[in-house]
């Protein structure tokens, strides 16, 4: 008699399904659909996006009818998700919350105050430990276009951000700060990317990119009410000379046949009105042909076009509103836009650095040039160009994007060492470098192995250099001048009206000696640069450092080292006395210990102050040294610059 509960197993045949038990639900359907040639019988790629949050509601609104919406105010939205990783963790997110709480920014010019649901003063550190181990983290911009009618942005920005709750079906984490810094008051959000439940938030495209522009619309117009038929007729009038690309613009390209031509008439009298008009510029500005009588053909390209010139007017008011603001006129011809792929360096005046993408960080400076030309630059990221006070007087070049000299030493060592090098290599191959020289070969490959991985280093130190590792290094430099197109020199941090009398080593001074001085303009700041020269040299020559000989000026030798000299013996006497300390001046040759305490920025230049147990001194300044604040630091004066020593130990010098 058996028992029935006796069983026995029949094991099936192994097989490799550990890797199953690690692959998340969305790969198993993707890998499903692939075996079953889904792809090729809808003729599309199922990608996993109708499973994210805010799909349906996103679809449903972003096929509104155009003109059910016409009335709405207008909201714009940018979007962007983070990514972490172990390498960066928390980094990126913390001088995201910094720089969007920075000075300035607030109607009376004040630090950017954190807010969030529940509290108007947000801990933004207790939100960023809550991010910790978070995959991402989505961060957005919303700017109403009636934004100014509002005393704050914090009403609307909660009631937005619980019809986001509701169209994802989950509570979310966020924080904000609003911007009055810019003529369209905005609010940064930065919401967690984890939902009530702790799972990754995912969030559908369709939503990201109209969803929340709908509803923050649909917010905006319950406040201040829908578009009147006056506002929107005069906003329209208002699109037909301009130099942009407009919405009447946008309804031509959507009637165009497929020779490009588009009817001037409308069953709407007032648009044809619209459309006949805007037609009419677009022929006078060589982007659309009357081929007969009402019936247009648009030029190819015809919106993009529109879009740069859109920009171009925009930068234009920019700089026409920095220089009212200093109190500077410039005719509407002087203004240009620099090109860093073309452009001559730029010499001249700093008017203005502001943001021309607040959401990426971009900025620009506008420069008063030597030209008598006023140039728009763009700079890059915010990071890459350090503070230039209003004033100053810069050189500005286009950032090379060739390969240096580094990377050649590194192929010319590979292609003779079997495509290898490291130290030793090196050290062998040239039997005259130093052990610091090669480093700096190495710290150059560690940099483009973790910017682009187009190196790669084995377990024991040594790279694997490829033969087209020139080329690879040229494209190293191109990448980098995407943050960073050009590079900003400060010639003097000193305006032109105090460079004129002061004791030190001015930019004017080196301009009076130089065999090659800038050639100026009689315009603009050319024009404030020959009348500085002029007083400059009347003040050299009652101080007794220069002369008129048979018509011409006579400078003493060495004008620049007496001058820097003289100018470091008054400062050194003003710091004598606020630290307590002597004065030791630093002599070409001489090792320099201590610890840095700060820069002193001089007429002659920029100068850190090194400072010992019973005495101070003065050296040339370095953009390392700012990292190394209050740490001990050590090096050897070489003429006028310094190798630096970062810490007590022995180590390669920072030159």
């Amino acid at each position: 008699m058996s028992d029935d509960d006796d069983f026995t197993p029949h094991l099936g045949k192994p097989r490799a399904g550990g890797s199953r038990k690690t692959r998340t639900y969305l790969q198993r359907v993707l890998q499903a659909r692939t075996l079953a040639g889904g792809a090729r019988r809808l003729g599309r790629s199922f990608n996993g996006t109708r499973i994210a949050r805010g799909t349906v509601a996103g679809r449903q609104l972003a096929s509104r009818d155009r003109f059910a919406s016409f009335r709405q105010r207008r909201v714009m939205v940018k979007y962007r998700i983070a990514k972490f990783n172990k390498a960066n963790s928390m980094g990126a997110a913390r001088a995201h919350l910094r720089y969007i709480q920075r000075d300035g920014v607030t109607r009376e010019g004040e630090p950017g105050r954190l807010y969030s649901a529940e509290h108007d003063r947000a801990d933004g550190k207790a939100f960023l430990e809550q991010c910790e181990g978070d995959r991402h983290q989505f961060r957005f911009i919303v700017s109403p276009e009636d934004g100014q009618h509002y005393n704050d942005l914090r009403s609307l920005t909660r009631r937005l951000m619980t019809q986001m709750e509701e169209d994802l079906g989950t509570k979310l984490d966020w924080v904000a700060v609003d911007h009055f810094n810019t003529g369209h008051p905005h609010t940064h959000i930065v919401v967690r990317g984890k939902d009530e439940r702790g799972q990754d938030l995912v969030i559908g495209g369709e939503y990201l990119t109209s969803g929340i522009r709908e509803r923050a619309a649909e917010l905006v117009s319950l406040d201040l009410g829908p578009r009147t038929d006056i506002e929107i007729e005069d906003r329209l009038q208002g699109e037909i000379e301009q130099e942009r690309l407009t919405s009447i613009d946008r309804r031509l390209l959507r009637d165009i046949d497929s020779g490009r031509i588009v009817d001037a008439a409308d069953r709407d009298p007032f648009y044809q009105s619209l459309r006949a008009g805007r037609l009419q510029k677009l022929g006078h500005l060589g982007l659309a042909d009357e081929i007969e009588p009402g019936r247009w053909r648009l030029a190819e390209g015809m919106d993009d076009t529109l879009k740069r010139m859109g920009e171009r007017g925009d930068i234009i008011r920019t700089m026409q509103r920095a220089f009212t603001e200093h109190g500077l006129e410039r005719a509407a011809n002087d203004y240009a836009i620099a090109d860093p792929a073309s452009m001559t360096p730029i010499v001249g005046r700093v008017v203005e650095r502001g943001l021309s993408d607040e959401y990426n960080d971009c900025h620009y400076l506008i420069v008063d040039g030597t030209d008598g030309r006023s140039h728009y630059i763009d700079i890059g990221k915010g990071e890459a160009t350090d503070f230039v006070p209003t004033g100053a007087v810069v050189r500005v070049a286009a950032k090379p994007i060739e390969a240096r000299a580094v990377d050649r030493t590194v192929a010319e060592i590979a292609a003779a060492n079997g495509g290898r090098y490291s130290i030793d290599i090196h050290l062998a191959h040239d039997p005259t470098a130093r052990e610091a020289f090669a480093e700096t070969h190495v710290r150059r490959l560690e940099a483009m192995r973790k910017a682009m991985s187009s190196v790669e280093r084995e377990p024991d130190g040594t790279w694997i250099i490829a033969p087209d590792h020139v080329e690879k290094a040229a494209a190293y430099e191109a990448q980098r001048a995407k943050a960073a197109p050009v590079l900003v020199d400060t010639l003097s941090a000193l305006p032109l009206d105090r460079q004129a009398g002061s004791d030190g080593a001015t930019w004017l001074d080196r301009e009076l000696i130089t065999d090659r001085p800038e050639p100026l303009r009689d315009a603009g700041f050319g024009k404030d640069t020959r009348a500085a020269l002029a007083q400059r040299r009347q003040w050299l020559m009652a101080e007794g450092l220069a002369q008129e000989k048979r018509g011409r000026i006579v400078y003493r030798a060495n004008l620049l080292a007496v001058l820097r000299r003289r100018e470091m013996n008054r400062i050194a006497g003003q710091l004598s006395d606020e630290l307590g300390l002597s004065y030791a001046e630093a002599r070409p040759g001489e090792r320099i210990e201590g610890i840095y305490r700060r820069p002193i920025e001089l007429a002659s230049g920029r100068y850190a102050l090194i400072e010992k147990s019973r005495e101070f001194t003065l050296v040339p300044w370095r953009p390392v040294l700012d990292r190394h604040l209050e740490k001990q630091v050590s090096g050897i004066m070489r003429g006028d610059s310094i190798n630096w020593t970062i810490g007590r130990q022995r180590g390669p010098s920072i030159s």
